[in-house]
């Protein structure tokens, strides 16, 4: 079950799933902004929204996964779109039995030691500052869904960094609950071709996971 379908990595995500022959049940405010030429046969599309869960919340029973590709592109307000509408998700997960979960955060939420000097000003001086709304949104959808392993939540949450338009290669570093040294960009296919391909990893399961080329 996709959630975030009608974003950049979202549709990357949906087209690859379907041509790698998964059956899909996305759920999209605007279903229009699906692509046309998404296989209807194995497709099912949900109008609904991640804050509004009672449009899908029973939609949930049955699938072997849940990957939510949520964001914002608001800058200049609060949300809780990250937050509230992964609470929503897993919520209906433990209602429904379902298990396993991935979600997008980010790799500028964080500023460590391996952070090379002119990279950690830049993110705290400017990629923070310009998205301060949607981080303090995504560390709260972090802080809770680390809060879920009690339950038996398999969760994954995945920390990009900026994000391309650039082709699926197949080709990224990634580093399990820990940083990549000097990340570089990343393109949407390849992220969600992570996202797709790591589903069934159990290394991933209650993990922050960098990815980055």
């Amino acid at each position: 079950m996709l959630f975030g379908v009608t974003g950049g990595t979202g549709a990357q995500l949906l087209a690859q799933a379907l041509d790698a022959g998964h059956q899909v049940t996305a759920v999209a405010r605007d279903p229009a902004r699906i692509p046309a030429t998404a296989p209807g046969a194995r497709l099912t599309v949900l109008p609904g929204d991640a804050l509004a869960p009672e449009a899908w919340r029973q939609a949930v029973t049955g699938h072997d996964a849940v990957l939510s590709c949520l964001g914002s592109t608001d800058r200049k307000h609060p949300t809780t779109v990250y937050s509230q509408g992964t609470r929503n998700i897993v919520e209906a997960m433990r209602a429904s039995g379902v298990g396993r979960l991935l979600c997008l955060s980010s790799a500028g939420l964080e500023i460590t030691a391996e952070v090379p000097p002119p990279q950690r000003l830049v993110t705290r001086y400017v990629i923070q500052r310009l998205y301060r709304h949607g981080y303090a949104d995504m560390a709260r959808m972090e802080s809770f869904v680390r809060s879920t392993a009690a339950d038996g939540t398999a969760w994954t949450v995945v920390r990009p960094p900026m994000l391309t338009d650039g082709p699926l290669t197949r080709t990224y570093r990634t580093a399990e609950s820990g940083r990549l040294e000097r990340p570089k960009s990343l393109s949407r296919a390849d992220l969600a071709h992570y996202l797709l391909t790591h589903v069934d990893d159990r290394r991933t399961h209650r993990a922050v996971v960098e990815v980055a080329y």
